[in-house]
């Protein structure tokens, strides 16, 4: 009976929240989810996500300004405690497939320079090296983190715990920090 009622509530949350993005399909996800800038975020149909997902789309950040864009296509299943933040731009494709505790961002706390690193994390500029572009098909697996200006192809499986800082070809798999080319998938014909 419990479960009955934990799913009703997810039912209603999943549709109540849906109508506050940029589209407006149906999506599922359970109670709790952590969406910042909505209005920035379009999540395509039959989509699910796991407890705990934060996705965020940043518009500001002390007197910086960004206009974020986060596009998730249909039939895409995000594992429990993923993280998906944005101040430039993210694009995922249909059917995508993650495990638990996946980061994708576009952006960092600052830079890398002596200036920079001298301040707290928090005070520091936000930066984005560019976005990142993820196919139809993939699979990311526990842990993986996608970093900003990445492409991953069509296909592609990242596996547990990589760290992805250069883009993945189509049909390929990648592992390791940082992640490399361990297979490439090839025709039969």
């Amino acid at each position: 009976m419990i479960k009955f009622i934990y799913n009703i509530i997810n039912i209603i949350y999943s549709r109540n929240l849906s109508k506050t993005f940029r589209s407006k399909k149906k999506f599922f996800c359970h109670f709790p989810q952590n969406f910042l800038g909505n209005k920035y975020i379009s999540i395509g149909e039959h989509c699910f996500f796991g407890k705990n997902c934060i996705v965020s789309a940043w518009d500001q950040h002390g007197n910086q300004h960004f206009n974020p864009e986060i596009q998730i296509g249909d039939d895409c299943e995000f594992g429990e405690y993923n993280h998906i933040t944005a101040i430039n731009e993210i694009t995922i494709g249909n059917g995508l497939l993650t495990g638990r505790w996946v980061t994708i961002t576009d952006n960092s706390h600052g830079e890398t320079d002596i200036n920079s690193l001298k301040s707290k994390p928090t005070d520091r500029k936000i930066v984005s090296k560019g976005p990142v572009k993820i196919g139809n098909n993939v699979w990311i697996g526990d842990k993986a983190t996608i970093l900003p200006n990445v492409t991953i192809g069509n296909g592609a499986v990242i596996a547990a715990n990589a760290v992805v800082t250069k883009d993945v070809p189509a049909y390929s798999v990648a592992a390791g920090n940082p992640a490399k080319i361990v297979k490439q998938a090839v025709s039969n014909g």
